[in-house]
């Protein structure tokens, strides 16, 4: 591949249209610095020094597509609280358009807040609920995505599964059905609760944890023979065109069918691995789209995730640093 061919991939992002349909998070960070213990209790005092909302769950992967120049619409329940009002605000402020999200009384945003001392997580605190949706949230859900895919047709759809309670199976099977009937592709980044509900998706990709828990398999050795055969049972069940398949430090695997591989990771200074696999199925989603060459999109978002990774809490992938580095792996 010579640079103008991929310069032309990376601008052709700028013409996608992605909803990204899943659990939205609130990530917050406040930072400071630890100098004593308490006399309290044996735990350490920080004082604070900044505070910071950032998108967190789909809404990152909504921000990454973003961030690579892609339309992006984020389809989600969030609480109606103060962090989903914030949650929508940093959203909009990020040029997503947010028409799909939709509050509720029912259930609070899901809010992570990391205290971080000397780049380094000292303490995360959860507020959440994971119940599936009700019946009175879930239909108005499904009729708004619906509606508006019949009406806008985007190029890609990305189902980002937290285990939250949003991507019940109705809700994945109507909305993956009014996809392949427009002709949509479909992404998903799964998870163990409903990882075999994502029936004649296009691209499937889990973590190795995912897979051993959602397979129910030990999967000790993690070679290419092995992993084709994780691709032929996950095949067997969901029917879906592209296994791909993130392996941490051992990089990415991939088998479309005809071709199979796994791709190394790249050697790089590792400061915090949150939020890494939302880059990955961004930058996965539209490679793809783009091409059809799954090789590609796999060398692509292998080493997007790895950039992500460089920096402290969940960043999203910036696309001048992608190209770049992209040129330099792959243009001759």
């Amino acid at each position: 591949m010579n640079k103008a061919e991929l310069q032309k991939i990376f601008s052709d992002m700028d013409t996608m249209h992605v909803v990204v349909a899943g659990d939205v998070m609130l990530d917050n960070y406040w930072w400071g610095n630890i100098e004593r213990i308490s006399p309290e209790a044996p735990v350490p005092v920080v004082a604070l020094s900044k505070r910071e909302s950032r998108l967190g769950g789909a809404a990152n992967v909504a921000l990454n597509c973003r961030a690579l120049g892609a339309k992006v619409t984020l389809a989600s329940v969030v609480g109606d609280d103060s962090e989903g009002t914030t949650l929508i605000k940093l959203a909009n402020e990020a040029g997503i358009d947010t028409s799909l999200m939709t509050q509720s009384w029912r259930r609070p945003t899901t809010t992570k807040t990391r205290v971080i001392s000397r780049n380094q997580q000292v303490l995360r605190i959860d507020d959440e609920v994971t119940e599936e949706l009700f019946t009175d949230e879930e239909h108005p859900f499904i009729d708004l995505v619906l509606k508006y895919l019949q009406r806008v047709k985007p190029d890609v759809l990305i189902f980002e599964d937290y285990n939250k309670g949003l991507l019940k199976e109705n809700v994945i099977h109507r909305i993956t059905a009014h996809c392949k009937e427009l002709e949509i592709i479909t992404a998903v980044d799964p998870k163990k609760k409903n990882f075999l509900a994502y029936k004649n998706v296009t691209i499937f990709k889990p973590n190795l944890k995912e897979i051993r828990e959602g397979l129910n398999i030990p999967l000790e050795m993690v070679n290419e023979k092995e992993m084709n055969e994780v691709h032929k049972k996950l095949n067997e069940a969901l029917h879906h065109e592209v296994t791909f398949i993130t392996l941490s430090e051992k990089g990415v695997f991939y088998n479309n069918g005809f071709s199979s591989a796994i791709l190394p990771s790249h050697i790089r200074n590792i400061a915090d691995v949150s939020g890494a696999g939302d880059t990955v199925i961004a930058t996965a989603a539209l490679v793809f789209a783009i091409t059809k060459d799954v090789n590609l999109m796999a060398e692509i978002s292998n080493l997007a995730g790895g950039i992500v990774c460089e920096d402290v809490g969940v960043v999203s992938i910036k696309k001048d640093t992608l190209l770049k580095e992209t040129e330099l792996l792959l243009c001759k």
